[in-house]
Protein backbone atom coordinates (compact mmCIF):
# COMPACT_ATOMS: atom_id res chain seq x y z
CA UNK A 1 0.00 0.00 0.00
CA UNK A 2 1.35 3.22 -1.10
CA UNK A 3 0.42 6.77 0.99
CA UNK A 4 -3.16 7.14 1.03
CA UNK A 5 -4.82 10.75 -0.81
CA UNK A 6 -7.84 11.86 -1.08
CA UNK A 7 -9.22 14.58 -3.80
CA UNK A 8 -12.02 16.82 -2.35
CA UNK A 9 -13.00 18.46 -5.59
CA UNK A 10 -11.76 16.05 -8.06
CA UNK A 11 -14.18 16.77 -10.76
CA UNK A 12 -13.17 20.36 -12.31
CA UNK A 13 -10.95 20.69 -14.41
CA UNK A 14 -7.42 21.08 -12.45
CA UNK A 15 -9.04 18.06 -10.25
CA UNK A 16 -9.11 15.90 -13.02
CA UNK A 17 -5.84 16.56 -14.38
CA UNK A 18 -4.96 15.73 -10.31
CA UNK A 19 -6.60 12.41 -10.79
CA UNK A 20 -4.61 11.74 -13.90
CA UNK A 21 -0.96 12.39 -12.47
CA UNK A 22 -2.03 10.32 -9.04
CA UNK A 23 -3.05 7.26 -11.09
CA UNK A 24 0.62 6.90 -12.92
CA UNK A 25 2.22 7.53 -9.58
CA UNK A 26 4.00 4.92 -7.89
CA UNK A 27 3.85 5.70 -4.46
CA UNK A 28 0.37 6.73 -3.19
CA UNK A 29 -3.23 4.86 -3.18
CA UNK A 30 -6.09 6.82 -3.90
CA UNK A 31 -9.09 6.52 -1.88
CA UNK A 32 -11.30 9.40 -2.12
CA UNK A 33 -12.32 11.59 -4.84
CA UNK A 34 -15.51 14.30 -3.78
CA UNK A 35 -17.82 16.33 -5.75
CA UNK A 36 -20.61 18.74 -5.22
CA UNK A 37 -23.14 17.80 -7.85
CA UNK A 38 -21.31 14.86 -9.21
CA UNK A 39 -21.45 13.22 -5.73
CA UNK A 40 -22.99 9.47 -6.16
CA UNK A 41 -21.16 9.35 -9.90
CA UNK A 42 -18.49 7.34 -11.29
CA UNK A 43 -14.70 9.02 -11.96
CA UNK A 44 -15.55 7.67 -15.38
CA UNK A 45 -18.90 9.37 -16.48
CA UNK A 46 -17.34 12.88 -15.31
CA UNK A 47 -13.60 12.06 -16.88
CA UNK A 48 -13.76 9.63 -19.16
CA UNK A 49 -10.24 9.80 -20.38
CA UNK A 50 -9.43 8.11 -16.65
CA UNK A 51 -10.26 4.82 -17.61
CA UNK A 52 -7.98 3.41 -14.82
CA UNK A 53 -10.39 5.18 -12.23
CA UNK A 54 -13.52 4.79 -14.34
CA UNK A 55 -15.19 2.41 -11.33
CA UNK A 56 -14.58 4.54 -8.64
CA UNK A 57 -17.53 6.22 -6.85
CA UNK A 58 -17.44 10.38 -6.05
CA UNK A 59 -18.00 10.93 -2.38
CA UNK A 60 -19.77 13.98 -1.08
CA UNK A 61 -17.39 16.53 -0.22
CA UNK A 62 -17.06 17.08 3.56
CA UNK A 63 -15.08 15.96 6.05
CA UNK A 64 -15.99 12.21 6.48
CA UNK A 65 -15.11 11.04 2.80
CA UNK A 66 -11.47 11.94 2.99
CA UNK A 67 -11.47 10.97 7.09
CA UNK A 68 -8.34 8.39 7.15
CA UNK A 69 -6.29 9.77 4.59
CA UNK A 70 -2.57 10.84 4.76
CA UNK A 71 -2.38 14.10 2.64
CA UNK A 72 -5.84 15.64 1.34
CA UNK A 73 -5.92 17.72 -1.67
CA UNK A 74 -8.23 20.39 -2.01
CA UNK A 75 -8.98 21.34 -6.07
CA UNK A 76 -12.22 23.17 -4.63
CA UNK A 77 -13.40 26.93 -5.97
CA UNK A 78 -12.08 29.76 -4.66
CA UNK A 79 -13.48 30.75 -1.17
CA UNK A 80 -14.51 26.81 -0.23
CA UNK A 81 -11.35 25.25 0.77
CA UNK A 82 -11.19 27.40 4.15
CA UNK A 83 -14.24 25.80 5.79
CA UNK A 84 -13.56 22.18 4.78
CA UNK A 85 -9.59 22.74 5.92
CA UNK A 86 -10.70 24.02 9.29
CA UNK A 87 -12.43 20.97 9.76
CA UNK A 88 -10.08 18.25 8.86
CA UNK A 89 -6.71 17.17 11.69
CA UNK A 90 -4.23 19.26 12.23
CA UNK A 91 -1.61 15.87 11.62
CA UNK A 92 -3.39 15.48 8.13
CA UNK A 93 -1.25 16.86 5.32
CA UNK A 94 -3.06 18.97 2.89
CA UNK A 95 -2.49 20.85 -0.11
CA UNK A 96 -5.19 23.16 -1.42
CA UNK A 97 -4.89 24.20 -4.92
CA UNK A 98 -7.21 27.09 -4.49
CA UNK A 99 -6.53 30.76 -3.30
CA UNK A 100 -8.04 30.34 0.16
CA UNK A 101 -4.62 30.18 1.81
CA UNK A 102 -2.24 32.20 -0.04
CA UNK A 103 -2.54 35.45 0.67
CA UNK A 104 -0.96 37.37 3.72
CA UNK A 105 -2.76 40.12 3.40
CA UNK A 106 -6.25 39.52 4.57
CA UNK A 107 -7.28 43.06 2.78
CA UNK A 108 -6.49 42.40 -0.47
CA UNK A 109 -8.16 39.05 0.19
CA UNK A 110 -11.16 40.43 0.69
CA UNK A 111 -10.72 43.14 -2.16
CA UNK A 112 -10.17 40.56 -4.72
CA UNK A 113 -12.26 37.24 -3.26
CA UNK A 114 -14.29 38.28 -0.67
CA UNK A 115 -15.93 36.26 1.86
CA UNK A 116 -14.04 34.80 5.12
CA UNK A 117 -10.39 35.37 5.09
CA UNK A 118 -9.15 31.69 6.17
CA UNK A 119 -5.24 32.37 7.03
CA UNK A 120 -2.30 32.33 5.15
CA UNK A 121 -0.36 28.59 4.67
CA UNK A 122 3.24 27.74 3.27
CA UNK A 123 3.37 28.91 -0.31
CA UNK A 124 3.56 26.17 -2.51
CA UNK A 125 6.16 27.42 -5.57
CA UNK A 126 9.17 25.47 -4.74
CA UNK A 127 11.37 26.97 -6.95
CA UNK A 128 11.31 30.05 -5.28
CA UNK A 129 14.24 30.71 -2.42
CA UNK A 130 13.71 29.59 0.73
CA UNK A 131 10.29 27.69 -0.09
CA UNK A 132 11.10 24.30 -0.66
CA UNK A 133 12.37 23.74 2.49
CA UNK A 134 9.55 25.48 3.99
CA UNK A 135 7.44 22.87 2.34
CA UNK A 136 9.25 20.08 3.50
CA UNK A 137 8.63 21.45 6.99
CA UNK A 138 4.85 21.79 6.69
CA UNK A 139 1.86 20.08 7.15
CA UNK A 140 -0.33 22.88 5.30
CA UNK A 141 0.53 24.03 1.90
CA UNK A 142 -1.33 26.71 -0.75
CA UNK A 143 0.05 25.54 -4.39
CA UNK A 144 0.54 28.72 -6.21
CA UNK A 145 -1.66 30.04 -8.68
CA UNK A 146 -1.34 29.56 -12.59
CA UNK A 147 -0.89 33.38 -13.53
CA UNK A 148 0.90 33.81 -10.68
CA UNK A 149 3.82 31.07 -11.43
CA UNK A 150 3.95 32.27 -14.82
CA UNK A 151 4.73 35.21 -14.12
CA UNK A 152 6.77 34.77 -10.50
CA UNK A 153 8.94 32.83 -12.23
CA UNK A 154 10.38 35.19 -14.81
CA UNK A 155 10.32 38.69 -12.48
CA UNK A 156 11.78 36.86 -9.06
CA UNK A 157 15.50 36.10 -9.77
CA UNK A 158 16.09 39.52 -12.02
CA UNK A 159 14.23 41.67 -8.94
CA UNK A 160 16.08 39.55 -5.93
CA UNK A 161 19.33 39.90 -8.13
CA UNK A 162 19.03 44.17 -8.58
CA UNK A 163 19.27 43.91 -12.08
CA UNK A 164 15.62 44.86 -12.63
CA UNK A 165 13.47 47.19 -10.58
CA UNK A 166 10.50 46.00 -8.63
CA UNK A 167 8.34 48.87 -9.66
CA UNK A 168 6.85 49.92 -13.20
CA UNK A 169 6.49 45.95 -14.55
CA UNK A 170 3.86 44.95 -17.21
CA UNK A 171 2.47 41.88 -17.89
CA UNK A 172 0.18 40.72 -21.16
CA UNK A 173 -0.83 37.08 -20.33
CA UNK A 174 -2.74 34.91 -22.06
CA UNK A 175 -4.54 31.97 -20.64
CA UNK A 176 -6.67 28.95 -22.19
CA UNK A 177 -10.02 28.57 -21.39
CA UNK A 178 -9.50 26.31 -18.74
CA UNK A 179 -8.25 28.48 -16.27
CA UNK A 180 -11.77 29.87 -15.80
CA UNK A 181 -13.23 26.37 -14.95
CA UNK A 182 -15.54 23.87 -15.68
CA UNK A 183 -18.72 25.98 -14.90
CA UNK A 184 -21.34 26.39 -18.01
CA UNK A 185 -20.62 30.02 -18.71
CA UNK A 186 -21.87 31.60 -21.98
CA UNK A 187 -18.56 33.78 -22.89
CA UNK A 188 -16.42 30.53 -23.05
CA UNK A 189 -19.08 28.78 -25.30
CA UNK A 190 -16.80 27.26 -28.58
CA UNK A 191 -18.38 29.54 -30.47
CA UNK A 192 -17.94 32.48 -28.52
CA UNK A 193 -14.09 31.83 -27.83
CA UNK A 194 -13.41 30.10 -31.44
CA UNK A 195 -11.25 32.16 -33.44
CA UNK A 196 -11.03 34.91 -30.86
CA UNK A 197 -8.77 36.74 -28.63
CA UNK A 198 -9.87 38.51 -25.75
CA UNK A 199 -8.99 40.71 -22.56
CA UNK A 200 -10.69 40.62 -19.07
CA UNK A 201 -10.39 41.92 -15.71
CA UNK A 202 -7.76 44.34 -16.78
CA UNK A 203 -5.43 46.39 -14.41
CA UNK A 204 -7.50 44.48 -11.53
CA UNK A 205 -6.74 40.58 -11.84
CA UNK A 206 -7.25 38.83 -8.76
CA UNK A 207 -3.47 37.11 -9.03
CA UNK A 208 -1.71 40.30 -8.51
CA UNK A 209 -1.65 40.79 -5.22
CA UNK A 210 -0.15 37.13 -4.82
CA UNK A 211 2.70 38.03 -7.72
CA UNK A 212 3.54 40.85 -5.64
CA UNK A 213 4.02 38.71 -2.47
CA UNK A 214 5.82 35.93 -4.44
CA UNK A 215 8.22 37.71 -6.29
CA UNK A 216 9.59 40.81 -4.48
CA UNK A 217 7.65 43.24 -7.13
CA UNK A 218 5.49 46.48 -5.91
CA UNK A 219 4.10 47.78 -8.65
CA UNK A 220 2.65 46.02 -12.35
CA UNK A 221 0.00 46.45 -14.12
CA UNK A 222 -1.63 43.20 -15.88
CA UNK A 223 -3.30 42.65 -18.29
CA UNK A 224 -4.63 39.16 -18.71
CA UNK A 225 -6.36 37.76 -22.02
CA UNK A 226 -8.53 34.41 -23.01
CA UNK A 227 -6.97 32.30 -25.95
CA UNK A 228 -8.88 30.15 -27.80
CA UNK A 229 -7.18 27.43 -26.34
CA UNK A 230 -8.06 24.16 -23.78
CA UNK A 231 -4.95 24.96 -21.77
CA UNK A 232 -2.17 26.70 -21.54
CA UNK A 233 -0.64 30.39 -20.31
CA UNK A 234 2.19 32.55 -22.47
CA UNK A 235 3.21 35.57 -20.08
CA UNK A 236 5.58 37.86 -21.26
CA UNK A 237 6.76 39.86 -18.49
CA UNK A 238 8.67 43.60 -18.74
CA UNK A 239 11.30 45.07 -16.33
CA UNK A 240 12.73 48.46 -16.22
CA UNK A 241 16.79 47.16 -15.73
CA UNK A 242 18.54 48.89 -13.06
CA UNK A 243 21.67 48.74 -15.19
CA UNK A 244 22.58 48.63 -18.88
CA UNK A 245 22.59 45.18 -19.76
CA UNK A 246 22.25 41.86 -22.51
CA UNK A 247 20.06 39.10 -23.30
CA UNK A 248 22.85 37.24 -22.57
CA UNK A 249 23.37 38.77 -18.99
CA UNK A 250 19.62 38.03 -17.81
CA UNK A 251 20.03 34.65 -18.93
CA UNK A 252 22.94 34.18 -16.92
CA UNK A 253 20.82 35.43 -13.46
CA UNK A 254 18.14 33.12 -14.36
CA UNK A 255 20.08 29.82 -15.41
CA UNK A 256 21.88 30.69 -11.88
CA UNK A 257 18.32 30.54 -10.26
CA UNK A 258 17.07 27.56 -12.27
CA UNK A 259 19.97 25.58 -13.76
CA UNK A 260 19.59 23.20 -11.00
CA UNK A 261 15.61 22.69 -10.70
CA UNK A 262 14.08 20.16 -12.57
CA UNK A 263 11.23 21.80 -14.02
CA UNK A 264 12.10 25.77 -14.75
CA UNK A 265 14.12 25.75 -18.03
CA UNK A 266 15.71 28.85 -19.24
CA UNK A 267 15.85 28.46 -22.90
CA UNK A 268 18.20 30.57 -25.66
CA UNK A 269 19.36 30.51 -29.44
CA UNK A 270 16.05 30.38 -31.90
CA UNK A 271 13.74 28.59 -29.42
CA UNK A 272 11.24 30.67 -27.96
CA UNK A 273 8.72 29.45 -25.26
CA UNK A 274 5.54 28.03 -26.35
CA UNK A 275 2.22 27.03 -24.61
CA UNK A 276 2.11 23.66 -26.89
CA UNK A 277 5.92 22.91 -26.02
CA UNK A 278 4.90 22.81 -22.25
CA UNK A 279 1.28 20.97 -22.26
CA UNK A 280 0.34 18.01 -20.20
CA UNK A 281 3.92 18.42 -18.29
CA UNK A 282 5.20 20.37 -15.35
CA UNK A 283 7.03 22.78 -16.88
CA UNK A 284 7.76 26.18 -17.26
CA UNK A 285 9.97 27.54 -19.75
CA UNK A 286 11.56 30.77 -20.11
CA UNK A 287 13.41 33.39 -22.22
CA UNK A 288 14.98 36.32 -21.84
CA UNK A 289 14.90 39.50 -24.17
CA UNK A 290 15.73 43.39 -24.21
CA UNK A 291 13.92 45.58 -26.08
CA UNK A 292 15.71 47.04 -28.78
CA UNK A 293 13.92 50.69 -28.57
CA UNK A 294 13.69 51.19 -24.45
CA UNK A 295 15.96 48.93 -23.30
CA UNK A 296 13.71 46.97 -21.25
CA UNK A 297 14.10 43.47 -20.11
CA UNK A 298 11.15 41.43 -21.72
CA UNK A 299 10.50 37.46 -20.02
CA UNK A 300 8.82 35.67 -21.96
CA UNK A 301 7.01 32.00 -19.49
CA UNK A 302 4.83 29.52 -20.92
CA UNK A 303 3.41 26.55 -18.66
CA UNK A 304 0.36 24.71 -18.65
CA UNK A 305 -2.32 26.28 -16.56
CA UNK A 306 -3.48 22.61 -15.44
CA UNK A 307 0.11 21.41 -14.99
CA UNK A 308 2.70 23.37 -13.32
CA UNK A 309 0.11 26.16 -12.91
CA UNK A 310 -2.35 24.08 -10.51
CA UNK A 311 -2.12 19.84 -10.71
CA UNK A 312 1.69 19.59 -11.23
CA UNK A 313 2.41 22.29 -9.00
CA UNK A 314 0.14 20.66 -5.68
CA UNK A 315 1.65 17.17 -6.75
CA UNK A 316 5.55 18.37 -6.79
CA UNK A 317 4.79 20.28 -3.22
CA UNK A 318 3.10 16.84 -2.02
CA UNK A 319 6.03 14.81 -3.07
CA UNK A 320 8.17 17.41 -0.76
CA UNK A 321 5.45 17.09 1.90
CA UNK A 322 5.43 13.44 2.10
CA UNK A 323 9.85 12.64 1.88
CA UNK A 324 9.52 11.48 -1.71
CA UNK A 325 11.12 12.40 -4.84
CA UNK A 326 10.44 15.89 -6.36
CA UNK A 327 9.54 14.30 -9.45
CA UNK A 328 7.75 11.52 -8.53
CA UNK A 329 4.87 11.12 -11.32
CA UNK A 330 5.68 14.38 -12.87
CA UNK A 331 6.65 14.88 -16.12
CA UNK A 332 9.42 17.11 -17.91
CA UNK A 333 8.44 17.02 -21.19
CA UNK A 334 4.96 18.29 -23.19
CA UNK A 335 3.20 16.58 -25.56
CA UNK A 336 2.98 17.62 -28.93
CA UNK A 337 1.65 18.12 -31.67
Amino acid sequence: MGVRIAVAGGTGYAGGELLRLLAGHPDVELTAVTGHSSAGARVGDVHPNLRSLADLTIAPTEPASVAGADLVFLALPHGESGALAAQLPDDVKVVDLGADHRLLDAAAWARDYGGTYAGAWTYGLPELAGQRTAIVANTKVAAAGCYATAITLALAPLIASGVASPDDIVVVAASGTSGAGRAAKAHLLGSEVMGDVSVYKVGAHQHVPEIKQASGARTMSMTPMLAPMPRGILATCTLVPTRATSPDAVTEVLRAAYDPEPFVHVLTGGVSPRTAATAGSNACHLKAHIDADSGRIIIVSALDNLGKGAAGQALQCANLMLGLPESTGLAIDGVAP
